[in-house]
């Protein structure tokens, strides 16, 4: 019996062969390595990456499912499922020494910006990430400065991430469809940050602040935390929408309140 798609759990799942070869050769896995798949669903990528991998993690929110994947005997005992929610889930626990972890997946739409909010907390003990994508939050996610899609998403990913839109995939690879197009996409954190961003609780803040006051100029977003002369002086127009500001000067506006 074929697995139905749970609305709350946001589940589309991925069927088109010749897009689960695109991917498989984009991951490109070795057999040693420590591979995580987020949101297993019906196996479609879960037992490809098992045939060229000696053990696989899965984390699958959907206890039905999960179960399905755990008593399958072909795996052999290769494969660990992990019958838990991705946002919640201890990643760094699955690191190894010498072998970070490769982070995959088809993740759910309705969760997919605060999950990777979540795998960037664990980016010490992460190699990669590929997932698929809504096309619309990775073009958030590559935006450049000065267009509506340059946001909070944008900046804090940038910091401690290299970002690669890979390839786009139509509603029908999914079943059932889903309403929009979605994007292959690969994760790549960094050792150290983009720039200088001090207290990195304060940067992700004031990040936030600023992009929920867009539409005002930087010096009436902080008034009464950084004078504008200050602004200013450290090369960044006061009267610039957050929109419009380089990544860098993200991390000099947090400097500058950091020293009040």
């Amino acid at each position: 019996m074929v697995a139905r798609a749970r609305k709350r759990f946001g589940q589309h799942f991925l069927h088109d062969p010749y897009v689960i070869r695109k991917v498989l050769d984009a991951i490109a896995a070795q057999r040693d390595d420590n591979v995580v798949e987020i949101g297993g669903g019906r196996g479609a990528l879960t037992y490809p990456l098992l045939e060229r991998l000696a053990h696989l993690n899965v984390v699958e929110v959907d206890r039905d499912l999960a179960a399905r994947l755990a008593a399958d005997t072909e795996s052999d005992g290769r494969l660990t499922v992990y019958a838990e929610d991705a946002l919640r889930f201890d990643f760094g626990a699955l690191a190894q020494p010498e072998r970070r972890l490769r982070v995959v997946g088809n993740l759910p739409y309705n969760i997919s910006t605060p999950l990777l909010f979540r795998l960037l907390q664990s980016r010490a003990y992460i190699e990669d990430i590929h997932v698929m994508l809504q096309k619309e939050i990775v073009e958030r996610m590559v935006a450049a400065p000065g267009g509506k899609d340059y946001g909070r998403l944008t900046v804090m990913l940038a910091v401690w991430a290299d970002i690669e839109a890979l390839f786009d995939v139509g509603p029908g690879a999914f079943s059932p469809p889903p309403k929009v197009r979605s994007t292959f996409v690969r994760i790549t954190p960094r050792a150290a940050a983009r720039f200088r961003i001090g207290d990195e609780r304060r940067f992700a803040e004031l990040v936030a602040h600023l992009f929920s006051m867009r539409r005002k100029t930087i010096a009436r977003a902080l008034k009464g935390r950084i004078d504008p002369d200050r602004i200013a002086a450290v090369g960044i127009d006061p009267k610039a929408r957050p929109e419009t500001l380089e990544l860098a000067d993200f991390g000099r506006l947090a400097e500058l309140a950091a020293e009040d």
